[in-house]
């Protein structure tokens, strides 16, 4: 089962300035996302990734420059047209009470909603779908609060699922899972990207997760894009040190292939 297709959007940055009460943050930044691919966002803490995603998910306003969709200022497109071509999984969302996985996935159709237009069989078509992808069918029913944490993070990309945008933007949706969880909704994301063709843009932690996962990688460094390409290229020793001050070696990982980023800490140390 397929959700609906459409030509992907282009989503891009021209010297985009963000901060919050008088501090910058991002400094004139200029990004463009690779459409149809999976770009992972890493940097140390408090180095302005989720401030960037916030800015592209039009949720923080720019002190200069614009965030640009399909060539237009995002700020200059109707909330609900945005919202059926972009989505975004904020970190630790919390629903209302007693809400369950069906409530929360049918809240990803609002968009397409209006008092002319009223819940159809495509809504429900295409919540079914989303509950499907992510394999909370049988848990449909569940109240969100009785769900392990890789459950509740599937039930929040099911419903951004349904709202059927080409670009999904996810602040740390591993943040809180263990090991386990945090695969699980990876290999799920991925997947989505795979059959899907959706264009993903996480905010991700775990470096060799990041590098696994994703086809792009944008390392940020106070505020600016220190280094952006295939995860090859940039996850390097000189990149680790510059960006995370972190002593480290970097090898191929066994299983996938991929840059393996090794810490050097004090204990071990030759």
């Amino acid at each position: 089962m397929q959700l609906n297709t459409r030509e992907h959007s282009q989503i891009e940055t021209r010297n985009l300035t963000l901060g919050y009460d008088g501090a910058t943050i991002i400094k004139s930044l200029d990004l463009t996302i690779s459409k149809g691919q999976i770009t992972a966002l890493v940097g140390a803490n408090g180095c302005g990734k989720s401030t960037l995603l916030r800015g592209l998910a039009r949720l923080l306003k720019p002190n200069k420059g614009s965030v640009y969709l399909d060539a237009a200022d995002i700020f200059k497109i109707s909330t609900k047209d945005i919202a059926k071509k972009l989505g975004i999984l904020t970190q630790g969302p919390v629903p209302p009470e007693g809400l369950t996985v069906k409530d929360l996935v049918v809240c990803g159709r609002f968009p397409y909603q209006n008092w002319l237009q009223q819940w159809t069989k495509e809504d429900e078509r295409l919540v079914d779908i989303a509950l499907e992808i992510t394999r909370m069918k049988e848990l449909a029913e569940r109240e969100l609060d009785t769900l392990s944490g890789g459950q509740r993070q599937r039930a929040w990309i099911a419903m951004s699922l349904a709202q059927d945008t080409d670009i999904l933007l996810l602040d740390e949706p591993t943040t809180f899972l263990d090991l386990a969880h945090q695969i699980e909704v990876l290999d799920l994301l991925w997947e989505l990207n795979q059959n899907q063709g959706r264009t993903l843009v996480m905010v991700l932690h775990d470096l060799n997760q990041a590098c696994r996962y994703a086809d792009y990688l944008v390392a940020v460094k106070e505020g600016q894009v220190f280094a952006t390409g295939e995860p090859e290229l940039v996850m390097t020793e000189e990149m680790v040190k510059e960006v995370f001050g972190l002593e480290c070696r970097v090898f191929p990982d066994p299983v996938s292939g991929t840059p393996m980023c090794v810490p050097i800490g004090r204990k071990g140390r030759t």
